[in-house]
């Protein structure tokens, strides 16, 4: 019992600290430091240390947290919808928004490389029953994946900035982006990542 106590302590300490790192981007930017992290979630510097072991450690499980939260659920919710291509559409276009709304924390990932396709296709799975039943009503190219939605996104995002507080230049460009997605003759290039490369396309 007293080590699934210890456990428990150590769980509820990492969300302390997640959830102090995610509201402190909100709020400060990304230029915050590790004892304003702990001093938010009333827990000492070294606790933070032992369970994330630097800022980057704290920042990447903020951001993964926040994308588990916030943006998973939006991939999850188009599962339900009836015209598929346009929930693919308003799925990317909502988790756009969203992440670059967070402009502290988005930055902070991405200069401590957390924001990575490979994340985003982690927590955008969800999209790939939506992206089959789009191609089978002929709406997207049949050779898309998952890993390209991921992409489209990472990509969009990276014009994001503090001077466009209503995201219309990722809006532009995710637009521009899914433009390239729609039926084409023409085949994709065959993808560089080996684990993309042994994927059919659905």
């Amino acid at each position: 019992m007293h080590e699934q106590g210890q456990r428990a302590d150590a769980l509820r300490n990492s969300d302390k600290i997640v959830r102090a790192a995610i509201a402190s981007l909100r709020e400060s930017g990304p230029a915050l430091s590790l004892d304003e992290i702990a001093r938010r979630a009333g827990i000492g510097i070294a606790t933070v240390y032992r369970r994330f072991g630097d800022r980057d450690g704290v920042i990447r499980a903020a951001f993964q947290t926040y994308f588990a939260e916030e943006v998973e659920p939006l991939a999850l919710a188009a599962r339900d919808a009836d015209d598929a291509g346009s929930a693919l559409t308003e799925a990317l276009a909502a988790t756009v928004d969203t992440l670059a709304a967070h402009h502290g924390l988005l930055r902070a990932a991405r200069e401590s490389g957390a924001f990575t396709v490979d994340i985003a296709e982690r927590f955008m799975g969800p999209l790939g029953a939506v992206l089959a039943r789009a191609q089978r009503e002929g709406r997207v190219r049949a050779d898309l994946m998952v890993r390209d939605l991921a992409a489209i996104v990472v990509m969009a995002l990276a014009t994001v900035h503090p001077s466009d507080p209503e995201h219309a230049d990722p809006r532009r460009y995710l637009a521009l982006l899914l433009s390239g997605a729609r039926p084409s003759p023409d085949e994709l290039p065959v993808p560089v990542c080996p684990s993309v490369r042994l994927r059919k396309p659905r």
